[in-house]
């Protein structure tokens, strides 16, 4: 067989490379432009055809940029970039994709309660953590109060300074009655952290109780004789690597959910309606931003954990919140980039989970914000006194309802009743409820990714390279 003269093979060189990547970059830009043009059309009350047909064009030179890049960020940001223009658009198309983001959100569900299960049972029983597990949950405790008391007094001092809330006028369309909403008392707290039928807790989706027995489940194993528990250890570690395989499968979705479940959030609630609150919207937005400025970069740089690093790793996860408005189906793909970041497995398994119902940082920010916009907008003034007494109402009723639907609304109406704010105050708020969740959803898995690093940074178990920059 005659040998071909390599001179005559086809080569391809870096700057071919170079100037393909070239092509793609100008494609998006491209994109970008276009893109704009149809909300600048839209905005200019041109002709409707040709606003649509400048986005639609504009999604359509995104596709080669998205498909060459081979990252489910991308991709996701992609989707999400469709699903609005799909609800803006073509509302009554969007509101059928919600089934897309459902399926998604059952797959997830299927998958958290094994997963977590599992990670926390080998890390303990296999790995003899035995003794670190009370300092992990005691430290893990104390940071997640720490930084959601200041998420708190951050959404406190922008709405005071932003006043967003002042001048506004109730509508009429909201005066309904509020529906009853008790706050929980501690001891009802503590009683709902433990489980009394693990299958239930199973069943409804109950994170925290899934941990605890699966805490107190590695701990007996641990003290059994190593003959006796390695057989279960083995079983279980097999286990906890098929679920991580698996959501690695169910995360292939994760894009199409995205842009579905914003394509049903626009389309069935329109832009134009969230005007009017556009003031709330950009003050907690920028709230968001200054927090993660001013008090999660300084803790991540106090740790020594390295800043681009770690905004790589929670890129994915915080995408996926921000689209989905669910810090559930984060949780799998959370877990999986905070070990694969160097945190160790039991950690991740206890910490991130935990943090489900006590450091839900992006929820503090809004709810302290929401309910003191309520009373500007019901013409109510709170003294500096009684803004701090609903700092402490806050605090509390948060932990109470943790893993519920909207719970942030829930918690609002009883701390509006205890203030006497009219629930029309809090009702207008379900308009741009949706908009603000997915700026929370992802804080809060921004928030919960942290917190297992810097607690296994404290516990001297983060594996980082020791030459890796913090910036």
């Amino acid at each position: 067989m005659e040998s071909q003269d390599p001179s005559l093979r086809p080569t391809t060189t870096s700057q071919d490379l170079h100037s393909g990547e070239k092509v793609f970059r100008a494609l998006a830009a491209a994109a970008a432009v276009l893109f704009a043009a149809g909300l600048a059309a839209t905005l200019l009350h041109s002709r409707a055809e040709i606003a649509v047909a400048l986005r639609w064009i504009g999604v359509g030179l995104f596709v080669p940029f998205a498909v060459r890049r081979r990252s489910l960020l991308m991709w996701t940001f992609f989707a999400m970039l469709a699903g609005a223009v799909l609800g803006v658009d073509a509302p009554r198309c969007a509101a059928q994709t919600h089934f897309l983001g459902e399926i998604f959100l059952r797959l997830i569900r299927m998958i958290v309660a094994p997963l977590i299960f599992g990670g926390i049972v080998t890390g303990i029983a296999g790995h003899n953590e035995l003794r670190g597990v009370g300092r992990v949950a005691l430290k893990s405790i104390v940071f997640f109060e720490a930084v959601t008391t200041l998420g708190l007094i951050f959404g406190t001092i922008a709405i005071n300074l932003s006043r967003a809330g002042v001048g506004l006028t109730l509508p009429a369309a909201a005066q309904v009655a509020a529906p009853v909403a008790r706050p929980a008392n501690w001891q009802d707290i503590l009683l709902n952290i433990f489980p009394e039928n693990i299958a239930q807790a199973v069943a409804q989706n109950q994170i925290l109780q899934v941990a605890i027995f699966a805490l107190l489940f590695g701990t007996a194993l641990a003290t059994l004789p190593e003959k006796r528990r390695a057989p279960l250890v083995s079983v279980l570690r097999a286990l906890t690597e098929t679920m991580f395989r698996l959501t690695r499968f169910v995360m292939y979705m994760a894009p199409l959910a995205a842009g579905a479940a914003l394509a049903y959030t626009v389309g069935s609630m329109g832009l134009a309606t969230m005007l009017p609150l556009l003031k709330l919207v950009v003050t907690g937005y920028a709230t968001l931003i200054a927090f993660v400025l001013l008090v999660l970069a300084p803790i991540l740089l106090i740790a020594r954990i390295p800043l681009r690093r770690f905004a790589a790793a929670v890129a994915e996860p915080a995408a996926l919140g921000f689209a989905t408005t669910s810090s559930e189906a984060a949780l799998p793909l959370a877990m999986e980039r905070m070990e694969a970041f160097g945190v160790p497995r039991w950690i991740v398994s206890f910490v991130i989970p935990t943090g489900y119902s006590f450091n839900m940082t992006g929820s503090s920010i809004y709810l302290s914000m929401a309910a003191i916009f309520a009373a500007q907008a019901a013409g109510i003034h709170l003294s500096a006194g009684e803004q701090i007494v609903m700092l402490a109402t806050l605090l509390l009723t948060s932990k109470g309802v943790a893993g519920v639907p909207r719970a942030t609304l829930v918690v609002l109406m009883a701390v509006a009743g205890s203030f006497h704010i009219p629930a029309a105050a809090v009702m207008m708020l379900l308009g741009v409820d949706a908009v603000m969740d997915m700026g929370r959803t992802a804080m809060n898995v921004i928030g919960n990714c942290m917190a297992a690093a810097v607690v296994a940074r404290w516990e001297g178990e983060l594996t980082l390279s020791q030459e890796e920059p913090l910036l």
